[in-house]
């Protein structure tokens, strides 16, 4: 397994020391052991897990935006965020999830890693923390992995990016009409889509993409909407209500 998570991150172009690939065997083993009483993924064959997590959760540092305080939004697991903080140990690392046995799966993965500090843990739901002023427009990074349509998701996620970083949403082959429907809530926002990156994912038939928003300005103080009221309600119609 070790020798394929060496091999997948070069081939991504994101290549790993020993080291950091003895933490995501580490990762995978309390992953699979933990998975046996809590649902965390339903993908536990080892090239699986190396390729559809490990190293599709390495893609955004090809953008070249994963820098300073960043935060992985809707977590689960830990995917993209404790690779992350694996293979870039300078960044500063908050996970966010609304399950609190999840929060608690983080801390002991991370420490059976060995990944020591730098990390915060937070239980939360996403447009509950992006209303405290401890964590709204406080990153330089959001990431998120498969959470939310993309209007959606970047109503969670844009609150949490202070001006001039970046939300990078992990996104499958869908990612260009979600961004169609999305482009004015994320006007709204403060945002403006930069790229939609596209990466193959090594070994498999997978190309993924990564919607690349920059933050231009500040997110009104009436977004995130609490209550359910981002799924249900368009956020360009919430707006225009003002």
């Amino acid at each position: 397994m070790k020798e394929l998570i060496l091999k997948a991150a070069n081939e991504l172009g994101t290549p790993l020391s020993d080291s950091q690939a003895d933490m995501l065997v580490r990762y995978y083993d309390i992953l699979i052991e933990t998975n046996k009483t809590m649902n965390l993924t339903r993908i536990t064959e080892p090239d699986e897990v190396v390729t559809k997590h490990f190293a599709d959760s390495l893609t955004p540092i090809l953008t070249g935006h994963v820098k300073g305080r960043v935060i992985d939004v809707g977590t689960g697991a830990g995917f993209p965020g404790l690779v992350l903080k694996c293979a870039l140990p300078e960044i500063r690392l908050t996970l966010l999830d609304s399950l609190n046995k999840r929060i608690n799966f983080l801390r002991a993965a991370a420490e059976h890693m060995g990944l020591d500090g730098g990390i915060e843990f937070v239980h939360a739901r996403a447009e509950d923390a992006a209303n405290d002023r401890a964590y709204r427009e406080q990153y330089d990074t959001v990431v998120s992995r498969a959470v939310a349509n993309m209007r959606t998701l970047a109503e969670w996620c844009l609150p949490f990016v202070k001006s001039g970083g970046y939300l990078l949403a992990l996104k499958g082959p869908l990612a260009q009409s979600e961004l169609e429907d999305a482009k004015e809530a994320i006007r709204i926002l403060g945002g403006e889509v930069e790229e939609v990156f596209a990466c193959h994912i090594p070994f498999t038939e997978l190309d993924h993409k990564i919607i690349v928003i920059r933050k231009l300005r500040h997110t009104p103080s009436a977004f995130p909407r609490k209550g359910g009221k981002s799924t249900a309600i368009p956020i360009e119609k919430a707006w225009k209500k003002r």
